[in-house]
This record gives C-alpha cells, structure tokens and sequence, in this order.
C-alpha cells in the first residue's frame, strides 16, 4: 500500500507537519508538493473541493482531507507499523478527545495570540497558556501523551511548537516559565527524526510571522 503516497503541503502550516510525522512514523515513503495558497492548484481544488484547504493525503488517487482524519486513515492503512491509536476503546476515545481539544482550544489560541494586541492579546496568552497546563496535566508523568511511545495527541500536538518561539516574542512571555513540562516533553519529541525531519526552525516560522503581518499572507 505504500506506492503513490502524495501529500499537497503548505510548509508553515501545524496541520501538514502532523502528516509529515505520522507518515515518517510508519515509515511511509510520500511526495510532497508544496502549495501556494494565494493561487491554489487545481489539483488542491479538485482533491479538497469542500474546504480547498491543505494538507490533502492522495493514497493511490484517492484524497483525504483534514487532518485529523488524514492521521486516523494513516493509522488504519498502514496499522501494522507503529500504531498512533491505542488497541484499547476507552484509551483509543481519550486520545481523540485530546487531540479534538488541541485542534479546537490550543491551536485556536496559538494562531490568534501572535496576530493580537493589547488587551486582547493579554486575554489570548492567558488562554493558552491554560491550555498547554491542561495539556500538562494530561502529560503528566509520562514519556509521551501515547505512554511510551509517540501516539496520536503527541503527532497532533507537537509541530505547534515550532511556532512557540514566535508567540512568545510577539506576546511578550515564556512557554519554558509556564509550561516547563511542555517543553521537555518537546525536546522529547524532538530526538525523534520522524519529528526533527518534520518540523521547520522556529527562525523561519518567526520570519514568516512577519511577513504575514506586513503583507497578509495565509497560515
């Protein structure tokens, strides 16, 4: 099942990093064909024509799109390799829950606390915070959200971090003085190849940050 893997990308962006890892993860060879996302491809436009978003998964032709479903069909296509999922229902539910609080509440307060200012930028460095302590709450003694290994809420949420390095300098505070667990749990991460090979420096996503607000580019 491994022939004809392509993956439509978008390098800034968390949700296609998750891909890039999960592939890596099962060892899954992939082509990736980065997208402009001022002037869309037609294949983007043919592939994901409800959202025309990135990332798209093409496995042999066939799409999948958003990715958090891109991840579970990875899970499941490939499920003899490294499985992100837990064999357990109840296990299996928390980590969808996880990574449904990610996408939903982490995600959404990263991408708005670097583009925000003054009060409100005040209010959204606040909330994420909170929600990297709940993230560290549910961590907790572990190597890995999975246990010992890497696992779904770990793919999910680790190519933020690259992105840490610019919401502190424009939101003027200190994941590390927060959060330390996150960031050790980052570093963790971060020996693994399938995520160092994955994930941009956060020299590039800060510079990119500035271009976005000179210039209103899409993340």
């Amino acid at each position: 099942m491994e022939e004809s893997v392509v993956l439509l990308d978008f390098w800034p962006s968390s949700y296609a990093m998750r891909v890039k890892i999960a592939l890596a993860e099962k060892g899954i060879k992939f082509e990736a064909k980065a997208e402009n996302l001022s002037d869309k491809s037609a294949l983007l436009l043919e592939t994901n024509p409800v959202h025309k978003t990135i990332p798209v998964l093409i496995h042999s032709g066939k799409p999948i799109c958003e990715s958090l479903v891109i991840l579970e069909y990875i899970d499941e296509a490939w499920s003899e390799k490294s499985p992100l999922l837990p064999s357990d229902p109840y296990q299996r539910s928390q980590a969808r829950f996880w990574a449904d609080f990610v996408d939903k509440k982490v995600y959404d307060a990263g991408k708005k606390v670097w583009k925000a200012k003054g009060e409100e930028q005040e209010e959204l460095r606040e909330e994420l915070v909170e929600c990297l302590k709940r993230m560290e709450a549910e961590l907790g003694d572990k190597p890995f959200f999975g246990g010992d290994a890497m696992g779904l809420v770990d793919v999910v949420l680790v190519p933020l971090s690259c992105w840490f390095y610019t919401f502190e300098t424009f939101a003027r505070f200190s994941i590390e003085a927060e959060c330390p667990k996150i960031v050790d749990w980052v570093k963790r991460c971060l020996q693994r190849h399938s995520v160092s090979s994955s994930l941009p420096h956060p020299n590039m996503i800060y510079d990119y940050a500035l271009q976005f607000k000179r210039k209103g580019f899409a993340y």
